[in-house]
């Protein structure tokens, strides 16, 4: 007879793939039910920390975990590409922000220095502090590439969550001094634009998951590849550079090569990478026409003209990347088909 607490137990387990559960749903079951006599089965139910476990365990075994379908492993391979390549981005654009605030600030002369410190200095400790660690915070992107292609994972979550908190202040301002964010729409968007990176690599890069690979070269090479490729994007075309304007032309310039680069090789029929890009470039496509909509009354000819001529690339980027994705894809079926064939 099923107790209570097991029907409850199995409830959960079904957060787990069928793979799974066909081959280890007893075995677990039986281990929760150790020791628990009826009478206690019939009033009790699982604990927080059980569910979180199951929950945990759930999203390990869909995102390439050891024994794992095709189509899971697939799937964990293009969240963990997502991941990757969504961190170069943001650690390449944190590092040339940076860089180019202090040459600006130190090459300008005594007034641009002056007010670069204002912003840490001129409005109260409070608001100083805050602005040290909106600035500093960032940074950490760059430690988290680093610590995940060195496959130090705890290391590289806890340097990505960390790094993307910035990005939720302009939307809990107003609850710290009644301020509303400028742009909602903006605010939304640049925060997913970190935080789906941030827990994509927390979900997809898990202890089971193979380690992160860069094709083409040393990590640190790509890396900085991606900070020249920033930094140009903003000193040749500095009146149309605004806050999404770098990190996007470094991902077209990424994209395009490696859309050439699987042109020319003829395909591998894994469609992960390919989508893996695309969902990369739709997000930033949302943060780019965020980014300019609120502007395109007042703002410069050139600057509104460039964000949305940027807009299309990344458009049309995304279409070519969808379109390779499903080319690939029935590539992989057929393949999948001969291969069951010949078995």
């Amino acid at each position: 007879m099923t107790t209570l607490l097991e029907a409850r137990y199995r409830a959960a387990l079904r957060l787990l793939p069928a793979y799974y559960r066909e081959a280890r749903e007893e075995e677990m079951v039986e281990t929760y039910l150790w020791g628990i006599d009826q009478e206690t089965q019939e009033q009790s139910r699982p604990a927080l920390g059980e569910i979180a476990s199951v929950a945990a365990l759930a999203v390990r075994t869909r995102l390439g975990a050891p024994g794992a379908p095709r189509s899971y492993a697939r799937l964990g391979s293009a969240v963990r590409v997502f991941a990757l390549c969504a961190v170069l981005l943001q650690a390449a654009s944190a590092v040339v922000d940076w860089a180019l605030a202090l040459t600006w600030a130190s090459s300008r002369g005594d007034g641009e220095g002056a007010l670069f410190l204002f912003g840490f200095t001129g409005q109260g400790p409070a608001r100083g502090a805050l602005a040290v660690v909106q600035w500093t915070l960032p940074l950490l992107w760059t430690a988290g590439w680093f610590a995940l292609v060195h496959d130090r994972r705890r290391l590289a979550r806890a340097a990505v969550l960390t790094a993307a908190l910035p990005t939720l202040w302009p939307l809990v301002a107003p609850l710290a001094d009644a301020s509303a964010p400028p742009h909602p729409g903006y605010a939304v968007t640049a925060a997913l634009f970190a935080w789906l990176p941030a827990l994509a690599l927390c979900a997809a890069h898990h202890r089971d998951a193979p380690a992160a690979t860069v094709p083409g070269g040393s990590p640190g090479l790509l890396f900085l590849a991606s900070c020249v490729v920033t930094g140009a994007s903003i000193v040749l075309v500095p009146t149309a550079a605004d806050a999404v304007w770098a990190p996007a032309a470094c991902f077209a310039a990424g994209a395009l090569t490696w859309l050439a680069g699987r042109i020319r090789s003829g395909g591998t029929g894994d469609p992960g990478p390919a989508f893996a890009l695309a969902a990369l470039g739709s997000l930033l496509l949302a943060v780019r026409v965020a980014a300019v909509y609120p502007w395109l009354d007042v703002a410069p000819a050139v600057m509104t003209g460039g964000a949305l001529a940027q807009a299309a690339v990344l458009g049309l980027l995304v279409t070519a990347l969808v379109v390779v994705g499903v080319r690939e894809a029935g590539r992989g079926a057929r393949d999948d088909a001969a291969e069951s064939a010949r078995g």
